[in-house]
């Protein structure tokens, strides 16, 4: 792809984008494909990128910054020329924001999981960007023959679709929770347009229902916005989670967080915090940061979604489908 003696952070950074483009844009967001093929192929642009930090060069967060500035591209070129056009401006949005992708849909594969915990319950969430992930029991969902409605009866409420499988403990009515709050580093408030606008950048375009659904479950966090305060998992879960009504499951749980703790360190200390605590652990993360034998075999790009370390099932990443292996209580 590059002569040979090109620098090595290039085609480092070449490879980050084509991987993307194959490995996960491909099947969801053709646009997004074509757009990082584009970049990978182009060692102008690449040579600009590669001025961010490291942490900054995951291709969805730069592509969502291009998104938010100008609106969705028609293609790579006209991509090219927008990014070309507003360099500096999506290049400090990318070093300001975060990819803090809130897919409420995510929900239906964590219903299951929540559904057999005494209830009521009381939610942590982790990494709780605008805290759309904390509000399940207001969401409705379909499993293809079994729906499950939000616990207030709420006609307005999204209805996320999720394909199940026959060992899916599927609950007989939604979750009840009395008490809810999250935990991130930078909240993003339901309330605040630009912020509204930053969660919208981050959809693939071209990911179908994502985006309509995700304004209803904003309209819906609008109505009783969610508490998500600034702080950090590995040392602010223990001052949050003592808020909690002790009549209640204390929960905390999390999904697509804790790759961005890239100590493992720092996740087994917050594992082990969690634990201290006495709080149900639900963790909704990629299945690379485990290593656990004698699972059945995961599809490709799946998360691994687990209770206090055990094992439970695979999920989509994107809340479409959930797998269970676990043995049915």
């Amino acid at each position: 792809m590059f002569e040979k003696g090109s620098d090595n952070s290039m085609s480092r950074l070449s490879k980050i984008y084509a991987d993307f483009a194959e490995q996960e844009a491909a099947a969801r967001s053709p646009l997004y494909a074509e757009i990082c093929c584009g970049i990978a192929n182009n060692p102008a642009f690449l040579a600009k990128l590669v001025e961010l930090p490291a942490e900054k060069q995951q291709p969805n967060l730069f592509l969502a910054a291009v998104r938010y500035l100008c609106g969705t591209a028609r293609d790579w070129p006209d991509f090219r020329a927008l990014a070309d056009a507003h360099w500096d401006e999506a290049f400090a949005i990318t070093m300001a924001r975060r990819t803090q992708t809130n897919e409420p849909a995510r929900c239906a594969t964590l219903l299951p999981l929540l559904a057999l915990l005494p209830q009521p319950l009381a939610l942590l969430e982790v990494g709780a960007s605008a805290g759309l992930c904390l509000l399940p029991d207001k969401y409705a969902y379909d499993y293809g023959d079994h729906f499950i409605g939000p616990t207030n009866g709420d006609a307005g409420a999204p209805l996320f679709r999720c394909t199940a499988n026959d060992a899916t403990p599927l609950p007989k009515k939604n979750v009840e929770v009395i008490w809810r709050a999250g935990l991130d580093l930078n909240p993003l408030d339901v309330a605040n347009d630009d912020d509204v606008r930053w969660l919208q950048a981050l959809v693939w375009p071209g990911e179908g229902e994502r985006a309509r659904l995700l304004g209803e479950a904003i309209e819906v966090a609008r109505r009783d916005p969610p508490r998500v305060v600034k702080g950090d998992l590995r040392r602010d879960v223990k001052a949050l989670a003592a808020e909690a009504p002790k009549d209640a499951t204390l929960v905390v749980f999390h999904t697509a967080v804790l790759a961005y703790v890239r100590e493992a360190a720092d996740r087994d200390a917050f594992a082990e915090n969690v634990k201290q605590i006495g709080a149900q652990w639900v963790s909704n993360e990629s299945a690379n940061l485990f290593q656990v034998a004698d699972l059945p075999a995961r599809p490709w790009g799946r998360f691994f979604l687990s209770l206090n370390g055990l094992p439970q099932a695979y999920t989509d990443a994107h809340g479409t489908a959930i797998d269970w292996f676990a043995p049915r209580p």
